[in-house]
């Protein structure tokens, strides 16, 4: 294996160590006080809507020590476990400091979850208190039968509101690293949850060791526009940015008008988002490019082309100047990093990101894994792959094909604890010496950076007994304005042996509704259409032969994923 080379940006905890913290990394309440130490009048939280609000560093630990006070004066003890859910604001990332500050174990859960939904994670959990927005607290524990505390993230008539409470000095025994900081439940509300366990040690090594493959400074302006309860936006905004004296921004709607206001107004630097928003907002960038004619729009792709090969080649970004007004539609004029996770990102828009200026970035991980384990540097991208492995992190690919794919596992200091009263599951994808199974199929080179095929449960057998994975598929669709949503399944073809067809289920966008007239059939024909140019594409074992109309949107996460398994039950049946 080639020597990889690493930063390191977290030297300065040396200073501290003996100090605020013992051992080799700081928990995560020591991790915010050495911020708000380091950087005392930096901005921390900021909110525009419903009100502008924000907090400096020394303003918000105060708070955060205030409500933890409170907690403790209420009678929560080291261990308990207290839920945390809401729309992104400063209030919730408030309570979630709070709750550990106070020594308990912070759940955050999911806001779109239906109220039986809540309910079932916080009665598995064991959770005692919940923080939640005033316009579900009375649903949630109606009948009073889970004995649940509530408190308002907002004011409240009827219930103690977070910026209200202050309590009594408190003490509390200092959390080890090997303590469990939050318990975040993976997406799936039937069978057993599961409920992954991370310690303070993972979600501050991952926060840190994230670092070895891109520096973030106390400078940054983070976006929380993801839910903060995923993993995803929990670590690579919300600790990221503390761990830095960074500010962040939350913004409560995913509407793209309401985004790109914010960014603008926050002057947001650190911009982290799903493949689904950049493909938009890419997509309409280039579009109102194209109706200036092709004389423009061949210029400017051009000069696109020519600012990739200098930005790649020789480090040289001259998008950033050369493309500043159309940076400026989206409100990008500021921003310095995007980073896309939670899913496979079409290697074109990576493409043509980095070639505006914009240094844009792949990641890769799982809740599972804090979640962080691969990041591309910005100076080093590979626009195929999801990133290079950060430092201390161990992988490990098991079985591979003729092409090198195979099962991923990982092994670090960022690999959960477990998941929560549930050792069957714990096992069945974590050894004894550590390794987990994330599940994902792919390939590593020499120099670490890691390239997906798809997730091994998804998988797709052919009648030729070739193996076909649907995110390879739906990747090609992902530039086509007219779908909104897309899903490859599998369909049987030969119940005795096996095998599969490919199956695309497809609801389209409102323009070409609208372009269609709602005629249904003419919207099946563009449809197919556009099956046929990405057919082109495919080879023959991996062509679509089943398509699917759907008339109404499809089940999506939080983190706007199509619920793939959900989809597959429905049209299955149908």
């Amino acid at each position: 294996m080639k020597t990889i080379e690493y930063i390191n940006t977290w030297s300065f905890l040396d200073q501290y160590r003996g100090k605020e913290f013992q051992g080799q990394w700081p928990n995560v309440k020591e991790m915010f006080h050495i911020s708000a130490l380091r950087y005392p009048d930096n901005h921390c939280f900021r909110a525009f809507s419903p009100k502008e609000e924000r907090f400096t560093y020394k303003e918000a630990e105060k708070k955060i020590m205030e409500v933890a006070s409170y907690l403790r004066s209420e009678g929560v003890k080291d261990g308990d476990k207290i839920g945390v859910s809401g729309k992104n604001s400063p209030e919730w990332a408030i309570a979630y400091f709070a709750v550990i500050y106070a020594g308990a174990i912070v759940v955050p859960l999911d806001y779109l979850l239906k109220d039986g939904e809540m309910e079932r994670l916080i009665e598995f959990g064991g959770v005692s208190r919940l923080f939640i927005d005033v316009e579900r607290i009375e649903n949630i524990d109606k009948d009073g039968r889970l004995g649940l505390v509530k408190y308002a993230l907002e004011p409240c008539s009827d219930y103690k509101a977070i910026l209200e409470m202050d309590g009594p000095g408190f003490e509390t025994g200092r959390a080890s690293g090997s303590d469990t900081a939050a318990i975040l439940f993976t997406s799936g509300t039937t069978g057993t949850p599961k409920g992954v366990m991370l310690t303070h040690d993972n979600l501050v090594a991952d926060t840190y060791l994230a670092q070895s493959n891109m520096a973030i400074y106390p400078t940054d302006v983070f976006y929380a526009i993801l839910p903060i309860h995923h993993a995803y936006t929990m670590l690579a905004v919300l600790l990221e940015a503390i761990s830095v004296g960074a500010e962040i921004v939350f913004g409560k709607k995913l509407v793209v008008s309401q985004i790109l206001r914010e960014l603008k107004e926050g002057k947001v630097t650190m911009f982290l988002a799903v493949p689904m928003l950049f493909n938009k907002m890419i997509g309409a960038l280039m579009n109102g490019v194209r109706k200036k004619g092709p004389v423009v729009y061949g210029i400017i792709r051009a000069g696109m082309g020519c600012s990739g090969f200098l930005k790649k080649a020789f480090g040289i970004n001259a998008g950033k100047k050369m493309f500043s007004f159309l940076l400026s539609k989206l409100s990008l004029e500021n921003n310095r990093i995007c980073i896309c996770g939670g899913g496979p990102l079409p290697a074109s828009t990576f493409k043509m990101f980095n070639e505006l200026g914009i240094d844009f970035v792949q990641g890769y991980g799982l809740t599972e894994t804090s979640p962080i384990t691969h990041l591309n540097p910005v100076d080093a991208y590979r626009e195929t792959s999801v990133g290079k492995k950060i430092r201390e992190c161990d992988v490990r690919i098991v079985d591979p094909d003729s092409d090198g794919n195979g099962l991923i596992y990982i092994k670090g200091p960022m690999v959960m604890k477990g998941y929560y009263n549930n050792e069957e599951a714990t096992r069945e994808v974590l050894s004894d010496d550590g390794w987990l199974n994330t599940g994902d199929v792919g390939h590593q080179d020499e120099d670490g950076y890691l390239y997906l095929t798809g997730r091994k449960k998804n998988v797709i057998v052919t009648d030729g007994g070739k193996n076909v994975f649907p995110e390879e598929i739906e990747d090609k669709f992902q530039l086509y304005d007219d779908l909104d949503q897309v899903c490859v399944i599998g369909y049987e073809i030969d119940p005795a042996m096996k095998s599969e067809g490919i199956r695309l289920i497809a609801y389209p966008s409102d323009s070409l509704r609208k372009s269609a007239g709602n005629d249904k059939s003419k919207i099946e024909k563009r449809v197919q259409e556009i099956v046929g140019e990405v057919n082109k594409e495919l080879q023959s074992y991996k062509k679509i032969t089943l398509i699917t109309v759907s008339d109404e949107p499809l089940p999506m996460t939080s983190t706007k994923k199509v619920k793939r398994f959900e989809v597959k039950a429905k049209f299955d049946k149908g």
